[in-house]
């Protein structure tokens, strides 16, 4: 049996992963932690990480950037592996995020669901196959809460197509008062938020008289709490470093 923690507890995710913890056999959730300090459930939840009574097995995070300087201290400290489920990292944080997985066993990826996974594989061996002749965007669309844009799994796409071009293309947010036609090295990334859209991404590659695109839509944020959860039962006895969803899949 597994024990895990949630960072985040009271918030959306917080409370599906709850949920779906119930129907497993293999781990619980022994503790919540939130600002809001709300028990919504049988588990006690906790104003911050250094309260929490016991030390879990495992920690997974889905709250905020700003949790993460104490999430990791606490992490070091108490030698247990974290599943950082968080999105809208600066690259600074993300760095504090990497020299960490030098001592402790850390999940980190801007996309818990295996579809996305799967997605970004798919785009990179279209970029592959269609080389430099096909222009490519990627558009993101999630519901009007969304704080952070583009999303972290729209800049996780990009990166895994640019990587097939050896990092050389740039990424264009904003094309409002460009006017001049689209350069070749561009990947533009556009976004999209309104209503309850939970999370949808499609690649495009554009070409001469041919448009192919790769698409995935989450119709429910049980699919990011699934991988959460197979993340931090993955997590649990590895030795310190920095894992992601390939990892988990291999």
């Amino acid at each position: 049996m597994t024990d895990i923690a949630i960072t985040g507890a009271c918030g959306k995710m917080g409370r599906v992963i709850a949920e779906l913890v119930k129907e497993r056999e293999d781990c619980k959730i022994c503790a919540g932690i939130d600002i809001r300090g709300e028990s919504f459930d049988d588990f006690p939840v906790v104003g911050k990480v250094f309260d929490l009574a016991e030390v879990p097995d495992v920690i997974i995070d889905f709250s905020h950037p700003s949790a993460l300087e104490d999430l990791l201290s606490y992490c070091k400290m108490k030698n247990v592996p974290v599943v950082i489920a968080t999105t809208g990292y600066s690259e600074e944080e993300i760095q504090k995020i990497k020299l960490a997985s030098g001592q402790i066993p850390v999940f980190f990826t801007f996309n818990m669901s295996l579809g996305i996974n799967l997605l970004a594989d798919l785009a990179k061996r279209a970029a592959e196959i269609l080389g430099t002749q096909f222009d490519v965007e990627i558009v993101e669309k999630h519901h009007n809460l969304k704080k952070d844009a583009p999303s972290g799994t729209a800049i996780m796409l990009a990166e895994a197509v640019n990587e097939v071009y050896g990092g050389g293309k740039k990424y264009i947010y904003d094309r409002h008062g460009v006017r001049k036609p689209r350069d070749k090295e561009e990947i533009g990334i556009s976004s999209i938020r309104g209503g309850t859209i939970v999370g949808e991404h499609d690649i495009i590659f554009a070409g001469h008289d041919e448009v192919i695109t790769l698409s995935h839509s989450a119709q429910s944020k049980e699919v990011f709490a699934v991988g959460a959860v197979n993340a931090a039962l993955f997590l649990k006895g590895r030795r310190a470093g920095l894992y992601d969803m390939s990892d988990l899949l291999g």
